[in-house]
């Protein structure tokens, strides 16, 4: 036996005592229990990083009263439409849970994750970056998860993008390599030769637009999803910024107006309000419409009419707008003051009417929405919810618990509430999480929550993972 000691960059350390049995691994281990963090990298005093779990302390050269550097990680989780993926930047596993066809089963594939970067996801399968530029995936290989077609190309990768169905990765020398499904954007072919020095990748539900260090944009997949952008293509210069729903998008150009394309009925054609889309700063979106923010806080809407694309009814109200977020078919504007605008579907109640609730929205300091209904965090830590009541609409029954509030996040019908103590509060759909009673002692120091459609993951401070919602969407990792 010997010791070894273990110090945080704050300062903060401890001593261990280490079999010489032991494996990396162990002394990982005592670590995290002493300090209680759940992902730390070891780094011995002479800069070596103690990577390999399974390397015995005697080959690691560790001995009596050496010192290693312990350097917190933050884990991340990434998700498909019914899986989950926790990973760790610099990290060499993945851990996943879900639908394992659609990537939540990814054992086949562990030993080739080394450095991890990036994890990208589409509905169905996942994408991993690692560190040398290759690219790890698995998931549904008609749907981005069989990436051995182009496996030779996926060299120098930088950054990987994703449609429902496919990848598109950005390589070091600024060309593109796609592959998943050919009409979700995996077959790249017809514009491959126009892909060239691409700066950014934006994916709807079954298109990609890149946006290529001229300004210029090179689109591909299907056209009724933004595939084709060649009627708009004389005005697609000096691209600023590229914004997709999952039938359009729409590219903000360098002098504040906008192009689109795409689906005509849900935000691909914006000639009716084309005069008006003049210094845009922003633009977001609902499934079927877009809302841009301009210069003078004013907002322009088109798409949709019922969905969000129409807001005349609130259009005098539409003032000093500094922030915009959407369910499925409506929007909510938070303005300078506080207060909070909202337009679209409300015939049932899909969040475009919050006049029941709109005494109470003062101060908002954030809104999430899920599918079919919006929670607002006030900036006293209280929360306001309206909508569809099935989908999180109708906080009622956790409204005394609902206090101090940091953050919101949503799946398809039901919203999650991290508190300041690291408690969580849920409700809405039952079978879509909205229903954590039975782990509810377990959500404890809790640091971060991810949704698929119809589950929840949190991360909590010692590293651990709890899930709650439909098993078949990831709701349960045991």
């Amino acid at each position: 036996m010997f010791q070894v000691t273990i110090a945080l960059p704050s300062g903060k350390r401890t001593s261990v005592t280490v079999a010489e049995s032991s494996k990396v691994a162990d002394v990982k281990l005592l670590a995290q229990q002493q300090f209680q963090q759940g992902f730390l990298r070891l780094i011995t005093a002479w800069g070596y990083v103690l990577s390999d779990l399974e390397e015995s302390v005697e080959a690691a050269e560790l001995e009596e009263g050496d010192h290693l550097t312990a350097i917190a990680q933050q884990a991340r989780l990434a998700a498909t439409g019914s899986a989950f993926a926790l990973w760790i930047y610099g990290g060499d596993k993945i851990l996943t849970w879900g639908s394992a066809y659609n990537g939540g089963r990814s054992t086949s594939i562990q030993k080739k994750l080394k450095n991890v970067q990036q994890v990208q996801a589409t509905l169905h399968a996942f994408a991993a970056v690692l560190a040398d530029g290759s690219v790890v995936t698995w998931g549904s290989h008609r749907c981005g998860g069989d990436s051995s077609f182009v496996s030779d190309q996926l060299r120098g990768v930088q950054r990987v993008e994703a449609t429902a169905g496919a990848f598109a990765a950005i390589l070091k020398d600024g060309s593109v390599v796609t592959w998943g499904a050919p009409y979700l954007g995996g077959d790249s072919s017809e514009v491959q030769d126009q892909l060239k020095n691409v700066r950014q990748i934006q994916g709807s539900l079954q298109a990609f637009a890149a946006v290529l260090e001229n300004g210029s944009v090179v689109t591909w997949g299907s056209h009724r999803y933004g595939g084709d952008s060649s009627k708009v293509q004389p005005e697609l210069f000096l691209v600023r910024q590229l914004k997709a729903s999952p039938f359009a998008f729409a590219a903000i150009l360098a002098d504040g107006s906008v192009a689109t394309w795409g689906d005509p009925d849900y935000g691909g054609d914006s000639s009716l309000v084309q005069d008006q889309l003049k210094n845009v700063q922003e633009i977001q979106g609902t499934r079927f419409a877009f809302a841009a923010i301009l210069a003078d806080g004013s907002v322009v809407t088109w798409g949709d009419a019922e969905r969000g694309g129409d807001s005349s009814e609130v259009q005098d109200q539409l003032r000093n707008v500094t922030q915009i977020q959407a369910t499925n078919t409506a929007f909510a504007a938070i303005r300078a003051d506080g207060s909070v605008v909202t337009w679209g579907f409300h015939f049932p109640d899909q969040g475009g009417d919050s006049s029941a609730v709109r005494d109470q929205l003062r101060n908002v300091r954030q809104v999430q929405g899920s599918h079919g209904a919006f929670a607002a965090i006030l900036a006293d830590g209280s929360v306001v919810t309206w909508g569809d009541p099935n989908e999180g609409g109708d906080s009622f029954d956790v409204q005394d618990q609902l206090r101090n509030v940091q953050q919101i996040q949503a799946s398809h019908r039901a919203f999650a509430a991290i508190l300041a103590d690291g408690s969580v509060v849920t409700w809405g759909d039952p079978d879509y999480g909205g229903d954590s009673s039975e782990v509810q002692d377990q959500l404890k120091g809790v640091q971060q929550v991810q949704a698929t459609s119809g589950a929840f993951a949190a991360i909590l401070a010692d590293g651990s993972v709890v899930t709650w919602g439909n098993p078949d969407y990831g709701g349960d990792s045991s």
